[in-house]
């Protein structure tokens, strides 16, 4: 099983560290991607088709207006968790609610801590492996 951990912008990077760390640890393979569903929403699906054959999990972090998530959760059959980046409080009641509001046929799962947005992806993977 393979992590693919889809950014917003490479701005987003310092929210993307919080999250690998685990993986290392795990000794999990991870790939990591800088696209913008809203300017690069081909660069988008190339990444999904690229990894559409093999089992994975996205992870996306996109804040503000979180076109990332759903847009990977839309084109792909594989599971999705957001895990929007924030600055501040105010930050993030923006980020979670444009996370949460997904049109249907679109799950993402959220999680706003990302150690436990790694967590979330490794018991995804146990699971897939028959083990808890």
């Amino acid at each position: 099983m393979h992590i693919v951990i889809i950014m917003g912008s490479e701005s987003d990077r310092f929210h993307a560290e919080k999250i690998t760390p685990k993986f290392e640890e795990e000794k999990i393979p991870y790939t990591t991607y800088a696209a913008s569903a809203h300017k690069q929403p081909l660069r988008v699906l190339e990444i999904i088709k690229e990894w559409d054959e093999q089992p994975v999990i996205y992870i996306t972090i996109a804040g503000r207006s979180n076109a990332l998530s759903g847009f990977v959760g839309a084109n792909s059959t594989k599971p999705v968790i957001a895990c929007p980046p924030f600055a501040d409080k105010t930050d993030m009641l923006v980020n979670i609610h444009s996370t949460l509001q997904m049109p249907s046929s679109t799950p993402v799962l959220t999680v706003l801590d990302p150690g436990n947005a790694a967590l979330a992806a490794l018991r995804i993977i146990r699971l897939a492996d028959g083990r808890s």
